[in-house]
């Protein structure tokens, strides 16, 4: 009897203890990962490969053409005066060895026609300086004298919105002519153009965000006209007085240094993986061929954080892939591709 009664109770136990193992495993914290060894020799990888290289060296030449910004002339112009480079300024303002993140390096790549705008006439990005993640906004002189176009102000708008959003302070290296002339009627005309940039700077003041401005080259016989002297001991509009565009740029790092500011990051960084499979296959995966499909998990597996990819809705709406993954390990960024 008792014998009858101890094995189910037994056998009951060993059940439930492999149905909990069993669940245990949908607990786990892994990450499901996404893709898969490619045919890197096939016929249509080779082509896709060999098209989509030529392609990124033809946007690697153009970038490097804009980063140029004027003409020979302009730049040899630009140097006699004293002046440095824009690219040098931005250089000399980062801390040795830091990224610049650039945004929008091909603002009005063939916008006006044969006139040529190298970056719009304006650098903007993200750098580090004195540990601190700034937002740079830079004149390029040697691009109709860093006048601004339609083009050239929503990128310099574009900047201070992502300032305000992130928090970043702002480094303004002033070097323009003001409103391009010849396109003034469409610089001017309402709320989200040039008037915009100056409303902009003092909504970012009022919510506590630091702005540096330094304005660089001006010439000796232009000083009656607005410079250094006139409004550092006149005017009150400057703090510092700048000898030259290496002080100017000392004392913006100065500024930067005194601000006192702390980074608070509320998002969940760990160290960064790389991804299971070499990232120049998505040259053979994606080609230029429209007409060729492919697998945009192929993609993603090259792209995220050790080609983990969480998916969601798997079966609904197959012509978008939706799920939670990891890039640079900042955890919980939503793709959707």
């Amino acid at each position: 009897m008792i014998r009858h009664y101890v094995r189910p109770v037994l056998s009951l136990i060993r059940s439930r203890s492999v149905n909990a193992a069993v669940s245990r495993l949908y607990h786990a914290d892994k990450v499901a990962t996404v893709g898969s060894q490619t045919d890197s020799q096939s016929p249509v990888f080779q082509e896709n490969y060999e098209r989509m290289q030529a392609l990124v060296k033809e946007l690697k030449d153009r970038a490097e053409k804009i980063k140029l910004g004027g003409g020979e002339k302009a730049r040899n112009l630009h140097t006699s005066r004293g002046k440095l480079l824009p690219r040098e300024r931005i250089d000399r303002l980062l801390d040795p060895g830091s990224p610049f993140l650039e945004f929008s390096q091909f603002a009005a790549y063939q916008l006006y026609g044969s006139e040529e705008v190298p970056a719009g006439g304006i650098i903007t990005g993200i750098g580090r300086v004195s540990g601190v993640e700034c937002i740079i906004v830079a004149n390029d002189a040697t691009v109709k004298g860093g006048t601004y176009y339609p083009v050239t102000v929503k990128k310099h708008l574009r900047a201070q919105e992502i300032a305000q959003q992130n928090h970043l302070p702002c480094i303004y290296l002033v070097d323009s002519g003001g409103a391009n002339l010849p396109r003034q009627a469409d610089v001017f005309p309402d709320r989200d153009h040039f008037g915009r940039i100056f409303f902009n700077q003092a909504r970012l003041s009022s919510e506590g965000i630091a702005q540096v401005k330094a304005a660089t080259g001006e010439e000796v016989s232009a000083e009656d006209l607005g410079g250094a002297d006139l409004h550092c001991r006149k005017s009150g509009v400057t703090d510092h007085y700048a000898l030259d565009d290496n002080h100017a740029l000392h004392l913006a790092r100065k500024a930067v240094r005194s601000l006192n500011y702390k980074k608070n990051l509320d998002v969940t960084v760990e160290a960064p993986e790389a991804p299971l499979f070499p990232a120049d296959e998505l040259y053979g995966i994606v080609g230029d061929n429209l007409k060729r499909n492919f697998d945009i998990r192929e993609v993603i597996a090259r792209i995220v954080d050790g080609s983990k990819f969480d998916e969601f809705k798997a079966f609904y709406g197959d012509t978008l892939v939706t799920g939670l993954t990891g890039l640079e390990r900042h955890e919980g960024e939503s793709l959707m591709t």
